[in-house]
């Protein structure tokens, strides 16, 4: 059976920096992987050469098989993959059900003009992240930053999508923000997404990832469990700071 998504032998180059260096790895299907690693070891590089908002130099980036090396960002999309940014992208015009409205839009204009608004869909994909219904209709500037979370996640989901891609989904948040987060990951789960994840709250992300990808300098240092991981050599000196 072929994974949703297999990454092999990626390697990245801008002029004579190496970005990502002939990297490997995969995700299961319902799996949630974490990938992580210092300041500047390439995690979201690699997340925008999923998404073909950077291409590759050379390697390939398989989902579910399929090579998508080639296709654009919008077939990428619809191919199943999707992700949220460090910092959230909201139209800040737009209400929480608008924003998710427009990752329901198809990329085809002609679509976009025919196709009547699914207002249930967008509301009943709002309450699946936990927006209540006096949220529903206010503007990204109103909401503080858990929410904006969840409005990110809201609009991948909107997409179709079946591999999320979260970068550091926890930045920024309060205890309680980052436990209603990781609730909503593990229920996506149960229902069937599969994750990969970048965090630096290792805390918050080890009861969530089947395992951990770590890398420097866009290399691979370590894959594993997140004992395994964590009690490497080679992540203990270049993430922790200590051997």
């Amino acid at each position: 059976m072929s994974h949703p998504l297999e990454i092999t032998n990626l390697v990245k180059r801008f002029g004579g920096l190496v970005a990502t260096n002939d990297l490997s790895f995969h995700v299961e299907q319902g799996q949630s992987v974490g990938l992580i690693g210092p300041n500047g070891a390439g995690k979201t590089t690699v997340f925008a050469q999923i998404m073909g908002e950077h291409r590759q130099t050379s390697g390939t980036i398989k989902l579910y098989g399929k090579d998508i090396g080639n296709k654009t960002t919008p077939e990428r999309i619809r191919l199943g993959v999707s992700r949220t940014y460090q910092v959230p992208r909201p139209f800040s015009d737009m209400t929480v059900l608008e924003n998710i409205r427009v990752g329901q839009m198809s990329s085809s204009i002609w679509k976009m003009i025919t196709t009547r608004p699914n207002h249930e869909r967008e509301e009943e994909i709002a309450h699946s992240v936990g927006f209540a219904e006096a949220d529903l209709h206010k503007t990204p500037g109103e909401l503080s930053m858990g929410d904006l979370r969840k409005l990110e996640m809201a609009r991948t989901i909107a997409t179709g999508t079946s591999v999320m891609l979260l970068d550091e989904v926890f930045a920024g948040l309060t205890v309680a923000e980052i436990a209603q987060i990781a609730t909503l990951i593990q229920k996506m789960r149960s229902d069937g997404m599969t994750f990969l994840i970048v965090s630096h709250d290792l805390k918050a992300l080890e009861p969530l990832v089947d395992s951990l990808v770590a890398i420097n300098y866009g290399s691979k240092i370590a894959e594993g469990s997140f004992a395994e991981v964590m009690g490497n050599a080679s992540v203990r000196e270049s993430y922790l700071g200590v051997v």
